[in-house]
């Protein structure tokens, strides 16, 4: 496998029951490539991401992080891997900075690494100077970049965002949108991103649509427009999902 792909994923498919909730899907991401992983409610986003944070098993087809197979690595392969899931999982009685301590001693950091990364990653978000305060005292857009800055501390090579700026205002959703972007092309990291907003889309991402279950779409936003014959993302994404709703 090329060292430049950060995600590969091949004939992954997974059931509840009876009910088939991913059928066959095949996709790879490089590193330094903002893919947008775009799909109605139940489409399968949620499972996708569960398989790829090995929070469920995949019985059916392969999922490899850096090369490291999910399964029979997982510990090579999510050592690779940075997350940010859609509700807020950092502890709001705790400061900013113990937040991030705990996740350095989870990742074996050396107290001195831990202080130049939460340094690092802090004042690339301009958080740094609140880094004492509670959590429970910041608004929403701050408790997100706080746990971008989480996700980014031991230097993932796959940054994994579940709809990182629900509930958020226009202003700081867009800061985010725009640092993830900016962060992929300077740092070289694979950004995988499940949106249902299309102004998050930029118009060199990578763009995968999901319906069903199944990939409808798997390319630049170009070629997603060229195949559906359409002049934009959301009407190529409607014409693809036939109409229903993110």
């Amino acid at each position: 496998m090329s060292k430049s792909i950060a995600l590969a994923i091949e004939g992954l498919s997974f059931s509840y029951g009876n009910q088939k909730a991913l059928d066959d899907i095949n996709f790879k991401i490089q590193l330094g490539e903002c893919t947008i992983l775009l799909g109605p409610n139940g489409a399968g986003k949620s499972t996708l991401f569960s398989l790829i944070t090995h929070l469920y098993d995949a019985r059916q087809g392969h999922i490899q992080l850096c090369g490291f197979d999910i399964k029979k690595q997982s510990c090579l392969a999510l050592a690779k891997l940075g997350v940010v899931f859609q509700q807020t999982t950092l502890d709001m009685d705790l400061t900013v900075d113990q937040n991030l301590r705990y996740h350095t001693a989870l990742h074996g950091m050396s107290r001195k690494l831990a202080t130049e990364r939460i340094q690092q990653e802090l004042e690339r978000l301009n958080m740094y100077e609140r880094r004492f305060e509670k959590v429970r005292q910041l608004n929403g857009g701050h408790k997100r970049r706080v746990e971008i800055a989480r996700a980014l501390l031991h230097k993932p090579s796959l940054l994994l965002l579940d709809e990182p700026t629900v509930g958020l205002d226009v202003a700081s959703r867009k800061n985010i949108v725009d640092y993830v972007h900016r962060l992929a092309a300077e740092e070289n990291i694979a950004v995988l991103w499940a949106s249902h907003l299309m102004d998050e889309i930029y118009a060199n991402d990578h763009v995968i649509v999901l319906h069903k279950g199944q990939i409808k779409a798997n390319g630049t936003v170009n070629e997603v427009l060229q195949q559906t014959d359409t002049v934009s993302i959301n009407d190529a994404f409607h014409y693809l999902t036939r109409g229903q709703t993110a």
